[in-house]
């Protein structure tokens, strides 16, 4: 083989080794892009929800809150399949996070009930908005730091979801929901402070009193350090995948039977959880004798 066949031999290799390094780089930006499409998602729906609750349309407001849940939970499984996770996936995913489960969550309550109880509604919203935000950014600094089968404190998908079945719950399509901003309660309260007074017991089995409890329950659970599992740990379903299989067909088929109340049992049975483990015994804790 003579001098120029080596030297063609070598551009060949050279503009091959090329042009896989730049299909490479284009896979790896692909790779990368994919999980911000899924952030971008719940951005889209949490902003969606605030035009919608500001249209009068509390259900799909609602809805849409519902959807961001769904695209949050997507793009962090994405992005550790891929191995794709980066600081500015992070950040990126934290700020959506505060429009889809603090902002939109908030208005929507401010909107179908807070409201009613004037400036004390808008600041029971606040300090929701607030405790998320300090919720996200307690998570964002502790993230290497504490167990990650374990949240410390209420998540903020799990805190929004709560508020958002528990509206979903008074809230139907045969209300009118495209009629502006009309009564959208049977019950709706006008003046909740003579109705404290008069009539007590219908304040606090009314929609508007489980709304204003549930935000300022969540709020305080979002930046406490109750424990709540976090379910990244796929190892227990690598163990038993069968059984776990059929655990999510079950969820499945109940959800599609009753989409709303199944949602809202799931979400008050994980905020529940985090108290009842703080009133059971720890494993090697023995209990003491009487």
């Amino acid at each position: 083989m003579n001098g120029k066949n080596i030297i063609e031999l070598n551009k060949t290799h050279e503009k091959e080794t090329r042009t896989a390094r730049r299909q490479e780089r284009a896979v790896r930006r692909g790779v990368y892009l994919l999980p911000n499409l899924f952030t971008s998602a719940s951005l889209f729906s949490g902003f969606y929800s605030i035009v919608a609750t500001f249209n009068g349309n509390y259900f799909y407001g609602a809805i849409a809150i519902i959807f961001s849940i769904f695209f949050d939970g997507i793009d962090g499984k994405v992005a550790r399949l891929t191995h794709t996770t980066s600081a500015f996936g992070v950040e990126y995913d934290s700020l959506s996070d505060l429009v889809g489960f603090g902002v939109a969550p908030a208005f929507l309550a401010y909107s179908v009930a807070l409201s009613s109880f004037g400036r004390l509604g808008w600041v029971l919203a606040f300090i929701y908005v607030a405790c998320t935000a300090i919720r996200l950014a307690r998570f964002n600094i502790q993230i290497n730091t504490v167990e990650k089968n374990m949240f410390n404190g209420l998540p903020s998908p799990a805190a929004a979801g709560l508020i958002t079945t528990t509206i979903l719950l008074y809230v139907t399509p045969t209300a009118g929901l495209d009629v502006g901003k009309k009564e959208l309660f049977s019950s709706m309260i006008k003046n909740p402070v003579d109705l404290i007074l008069t009539k007590p017991i219908d304040f606090i089995l009314s929609q508007h009193f489980t709304i204003l409890l549930l935000i300022l329950a969540s709020a305080l659970l979002m930046i406490s350090t109750v424990k709540y599992k976090s379910f990244k740990n796929v190892d227990v379903i690598k163990e038993r995948p069968i059984s776990f299989l059929m655990l999510a067909i079950i969820m499945m088929s109940l959800i599609v039977l009753e989409p709303i109340k199944m949602l809202f049992a799931i979400f008050i049975i994980y905020t529940a959880s985090g108290l009842v483990a703080l009133l059971l015994p720890k494993r090697g804790e023995k209990t003491s004798e009487v």
